[in-house]
């Protein structure tokens, strides 16, 4: 998506989960400027997501306080935020976008060869645009989507009705908050999702899962070993190599739960 005629006020489509993300992520500098020409971008994020108004205090007594900027300058601040959260524009404005995306269209015998899904009750943690929880809808007995982003949520249950699927129940939630109960599935699996809070992840993955099934993460992390290779790997997770279109070499990673 090209994001350089996006007006800045496609934050206001933004949902609380997302704008709790910004600390530490976003360009602090450009976020100042953009916010200050765009008070009313400041007063929904401080009253969509208070936990950030002492950030945004801090924020906007920093940095460029008490300089003003041209309206290039300014435009040019909107546009590296608006570049920066490239894949929450797509999820607001069009996620068919995001499902059209190439590296996507990685083998689904990657995740289908880890596991018995005949007749399974499955959670799809960070479903999006549901690559993982569609693959195997047509083997599981029930999957379960469990999405934060309502726009995806929405994408998501008009997919599974065009294609007939009436076991995908499409559900908010989060992969440190999986609404379920204990024990609940036979399969938990999740790609592109886990690495933010390693052990409350990993735990609450582990909580819904009932003994004897499985936690597959695929793709689980880059072709790196970083921490989230390590912490999986000393947590008796296997793991592999696959590719994915144009965006190389991941890591799927698969464990039964004791």
């Amino acid at each position: 998506m090209d994001v350089s005629d996006l007006s800045f006020n496609n934050l206001l489509l933004l949902e609380q989960i997302q704008l709790s993300w910004f600390p530490g992520w976003l360009p602090e500098r450009e976020f100042q400027i953009a916010l200050k020409a765009n008070p009313t971008v400041e007063w929904y994020i401080r009253h969509k997501c208070p936990q950030l108004n002492d950030w945004l205090d801090r924020l906007m007594s920093s940095h460029t306080s008490g300089k003003h900027y041209s309206a290039s300058e300014i435009r040019e601040a909107e546009v590296k935020i608006l570049s920066s959260m490239m894949d929450f524009m797509v999820y607001a404005l069009d996620p068919s976008v995001y499902d059209a995306q190439p590296f996507l269209n990685w083998d689904s015998a990657e995740l289908l060869a880890l596991a018995d899904f005949t007749e399974k009750t499955v959670i799809d943690v960070g479903t999006g645009t549901g690559r993982l929880a569609l693959t195997v809808a047509d083997v599981a007995k029930f999957v379960f989507a469990i999405e934060p982003v309502a726009t995806l949520r929405t994408y998501l249950k008009e997919k599974t009705r065009a294609q007939q699927l009436e076991n995908v129940y499409v559900s908010d939630g989060l992969i440190t908050d999986i609404p379920f109960p204990n024990q609940f599935a036979d399969i938990t699996m999740g790609g592109h999702v886990f690495g933010a809070d390693l052990n409350e992840e990993y735990n609450e993955m582990v909580r819904v899962t009932k003994s004897g099934g499985m936690i597959i993460l695929c793709p689980g992390n880059n072709d790196i070993d970083n921490d989230v290779h390590q912490f999986l790997v000393s947590h008796g997770f296997e793991w592999s190599r696959f590719s994915e279109p144009q965006d190389g070499e991941k890591r799927k990673y698969w464990k039964t739960v004791q």
